[in-house]
């Protein structure tokens, strides 16, 4: 994964909804507007599915800052998409999750994450400026229109959850809830922090 810098210069034609409310905070080019969304803060949005949310709001998550980028991208002609991956989060590649990891027993779970990606990379702009993220190993991957970070998403990651409880055996005994709800307890955890991953 690579940061924001990774991403086209190009400059912005203020006549879209997404594009002039970028424009608004003094934003000409793609890659200030991505550099702009990578610094604000990993938080949960009241809305997901609202276009704005991120912008209204001055935090977002994984989704909803590369839907709002992805967005953006598409009333540009900007030759970026919306990528859903699956991949294993652990105390290494998620420093902040290992307590509550720890805490039930586990050394990883399947966990779900968006990022934009280019002909050439996958971009992340979740954790600001920060290195690249460190989990190098998709389990799954596909792309992904804005409209899909709510419901949709959810789905893919529990059915990807449950096919890995069955085929890993590292979930123990516990249900398909249990799980999900561990997985809530880690991305709590990462709430209010500037980079999450």
């Amino acid at each position: 994964m690579y940061p924001w810098t990774s991403l086209p210069h190009a400059l912005l034609a203020l006549d879209g909804e997404i594009s002039s409310a970028f424009g608004g905070y003094g934003l000409i080019d793609y890659r200030s507007a991505a550099r702009h969304v990578s610094r604000l803060p990993y938080g949960r949005n009241r809305d997901a599915l609202d276009p704005f949310c991120v912008l209204r709001e001055g935090c977002g998550t994984c989704s909803t800052k590369h839907a709002l980028l992805r967005r953006l991208a598409q009333e540009q002609n900007v030759e970026v998409r919306l990528a859903l991956g699956i991949f294993e989060m652990d105390a290494s590649n998620t420093p902040r999750v290992r307590l509550v990891l720890q805490k039930h027993g586990l050394i990883s779970l399947p966990e779900a994450h968006c990022y934009l990606r280019t002909p050439d990379c996958r971009v992340d702009l979740t954790g600001g400026e920060a290195a690249p993220s460190k989990f190098l190993t998709l389990l799954h991957e596909e792309e992904i229109t804005p409209e899909q970070i709510g419901q949709y998403k959810v789905a893919r990651h529990r059915s990807f959850m449950k096919r890995w409880m069955e085929a890993n055996g590292g979930a123990g005994d516990r249900s398909l809830e249990q799980m999900w709800q561990i997985r809530e307890d880690c991305i709590q955890s990462l709430c209010g922090e500037s980079n999450p991953v």
